[in-house]
C-alpha cells in the first residue's frame, strides 16, 4: 500500500494548509450534494455523515472504527452522537492534528486492524482511504485482489454478524485507458497526462477497476447492501475545494513560503502541488475515474461441521 512516506508527501506536507483551507478537522473526502448543489460544503459534508450513520448504526454506546480517518471529520461526528469513535492512519500530520482535538486515533496501517490491539466493533467505516491500500508494484505482482479480500477478512472479524462496513472510494472509471500508455511524457491535457499527473499527487496508490471489483473481493465474507456513484458530487466537492484553497490568507502565504525550497529542489513536488490543473477533476468529468459509496454487511459465519 501507500507507506508513511507516501502518505506524508501526500497529506503532512501541506498539512497546515489543509487546516488553513477547509477547517482544522478538514473533511477531505467527496461530499454528499444528492444534486443539490445550493448546499454549502460543510453541509454536504454533514449529510455525508448522517447518511453513513443510518447505514451503519452511529449512536449513543456504538463503538465504529474509523479506517484511513484522516483529519478526523468522521470522528467528531461520531462524538457528537455520542458514540465511541477509533481511527487509523499513516500520516503523522493527521494523528497528530486528530489527538489535538480530543480525538482517539492511532498512526497505524488501515490494513492491519486486529481484535487484539483495538478490541472489537459495532461497525466500521473507511471514506476516501481504500484508493491508498493497493500499490501501482502490488497490482504489478498481481495481488490486488488478494490485498482487498485479506482487508475484507480483517474487517469482518472485527465485526460481529450482521456488522456493517461502509466503504467509500474513487475507482478507474468505464473510460480508463491502457495502464501502459499512462505518462508524465504525453501530451499535456491528454488523458496520459492528467492520469500520470494523479499518480504523482497520491504515490504509491492504485485504485479499484470499477466498483465490481470490491464488491467481488468482498464475498463471501460481505453482502453488498446498497451502491450508489458519487461522480457528480465528487466534481462539486473539488470546485468547493479549489475556491477554498485559493481564497488569500497571510497564514497560507506564509505557509507557502516556507515550502519554496521544496519546490525548487523537488519536480515530484512541482508535479503534484503546482500543475495548475485539477487532474481530479479531468478524471471524473472524462469517466477516467468513478467514484462509489459502498455499503457491506458481514454474513453470518457458517456452522462448522459436526
Amino acid at each position: 500500500m501507500a507507506d508513511r512516506h507516501d502518505l506524508d508527501f501526500t497529506y503532512s506536507l501541506i498539512d497546515r494548509i489543509f487546516r488553513l483551507s477547509l477547517g482544522e478537522m478538514a473533511d477531505f473526502s467527496g461530499a454528499k450534494y444528492d444534486g443539490d448543489f445550493s448546499l454549502s460544503l460543510e453541509q454536504a459534508q454533514r449529510r455525508k455523515h448522517q447518511y453513513v450513520a443510518e447505514q451503519i448504526g452511529i449512536g449513543p454506546g456504538r463503538r465504529i472504527l474509523d479506517l484511513g480517518c484522516g483529519w478526523g471529520p468522521l470522528l467528531a461526528f461520531i462524538r457528537e452522537q455520542d458514540g465511541e469513535g477509533v481511527g487509523v492512519t499513516l500520516s503523522a500530520a493527521q494523528a497528530k492534528a486528530c489527538r489535538h482535538h480530543g480525538l482517539d486515533v492511532q498512526l497505524h496501517d488501515a490494513r492491519r486492524v486486529t481484535t487484539a490491539e483495538f478490541g472489537s466493533f459495532d461497525s466500521v467505516a473507511s471514506i476516501g482511504a481504500f484508493e491508498h491500500f493497493c500499490s501501482p508494484e502490488e497490482h504489478a505482482e498481481g495481488r490486488q485482489d488478494e490485498i482487498y479480500r485479506d482487508l475484507f477478512a480483517e474487517v469482518a472479524d472485527l465485526l460481529p454478524d450482521g456488522g456493517r462496513f461502509y466503504l467509500q472510494t474513487m475507482v478507474y472509471g468505464r473510460n480508463m485507458i491502457p495502464l501502459e500508455e499512462v505518462s508524465i511524457d504525453a501530451p499535456r491535457d491528454s488523458d496520459a497526462w492528467y492520469l500520470a499527473l494523479m499518480a504523482h499527487q497520491f504515490p504509491g496508490s492504485f485504485l479499484p477497476y470499477g466498483q465490481e471489483q470490491v464488491i467481488d473481493c468482498a464475498e463471501p465474507r460481505f453482502h453488498l447492501i446498497e451502491s450508489s456513484s458519487g461522480r457528480l458530487d465528487y466534481l462539486e466537492t473539488i470546485a468547493r475545494w479549489r475556491k477554498r484553497f485559493g481564497e488569500p490568507s497571510l497564514r497560507k502565504t506564509l505557509m507557502k513560503a516556507r515550502l519554496v525550497p521544496r519546490y525548487l529542489t523537488s519536480s515530484d513536488f512541482r508535479l503534484a502541488f503546482t500543475s495548475g490543473v485539477s487532474a481530479n477533476s479531468v478524471c471524473f468529468e472524462r469517466e477516467l475515474l468513478d467514484h462509489y459509496r459502498l455499503v457491506f454487511e458481514k454474513a453470518p459465519m457458517s456452522p462448522s461441521p459436526s
